[in-house]
């Protein structure tokens, strides 16, 4: 998995890197667990912003009682009915069905 920093990030989106950590405390945007929030997924930016469904989604599980740790694994747990990850089902505009199966979860 490909990462960058928040300074990286920043770069990518047209911010500060203030902003990209103000967004990693909102959780509209997630860093790999234990890595103190240095080590942002590639794959939660695509053209030149986030992940257009990623914020609504870490919200689902979040309020559905998922921690940080099993919010990032359930989103890059490879899915044999999706097919993929639910990463990358949002990557590609399916995000009706990986939302539908968040709240199923969390609820």
């Amino acid at each position: 998995m490909e990462t960058l920093t928040p300074a990286e990030v920043a770069a990518v989106l047209g911010i500060s890197p203030n902003r990209v950590r103000q967004l990693l405390r909102e959780h509209k945007l997630m860093a790999v667990p234990g890595s103190g929030n240095s080590k942002i997924p590639t794959d939660f930016l695509q053209d030149g912003a986030v992940l257009r469904h990623l914020p609504g989604l870490i919200t689902v599980l979040k309020d559905g009682g998922f921690s940080d740790e099993e919010v990032f694994e359930w989103l890059f747990r490879p899915d044999e009915s999706l097919p993929g990850t639910p990463v990358d089902a949002l990557r590609s505009d399916r995000h009706t069905e990986v939302t539908r199966r968040a709240q199923a979860l969390a609820f």
